[in-house]
């Protein structure tokens, strides 16, 4: 499983920005692992499409921290579609059927070794399916205000 740990995952799970929750949210998702065990609570602030701002609060084996790492690097400024498009990405990946996610998500390659180790899928893929959720529940939300 050594070579599953490169540097460059082992730099990204050390240095994860936006850590911590935020006070006043449009949405928060909660995302657990079953077979890991890894958990993510992911808040969310929105504006115009777009998340503006982020919290994470986490506990992940180091791959599941590197890929929460990639997201809240370039997750600001990025709309409902780039998560989903980055997450069907990633998951292509890992399953061996598709490339690298692009854009602003391309670093998720540095976790293209991983595809072999399924049962570490689920915990690379909760921030991505954190956001995707809270995407909806804010919609969720601007939609009963009406």
């Amino acid at each position: 499983m050594s070579d599953m740990y490169s540097t460059d995952i082992l730099q990204l799970a050390a240095d994860i920005p936006h850590i911590g929750r935020l006070s006043a949210p449009d949405a928060t998702a909660y995302k657990a692992s079953r077979i890991c065990g890894s958990e993510l609570t992911l808040d969310l602030r929105i504006s115009e499409g777009r998340i503006i701002g982020l919290g994470l609060e986490f506990e992940a084996c180091a791959l599941g921290q590197a890929s929460a790492s990639v997201f809240a690097r370039a997750a600001l400024g990025a709309s409902r579609q780039e998560i989903i498009d980055a997450r069907n990405a990633l998951r292509a990946m890992l399953q061996g059927a598709g490339a690298p996610p692009r854009g602003r998500f391309a670093a998720l390659v540095a976790l293209q070794p991983a595809a072999s180790y399924r049962q570490r899928h689920g915990s690379i893929l909760l921030a991505f399916e954190a956001a995707v959720t809270a995407f909806e529940m804010a919609a969720s939300s601007d939609i009963k205000k009406l």
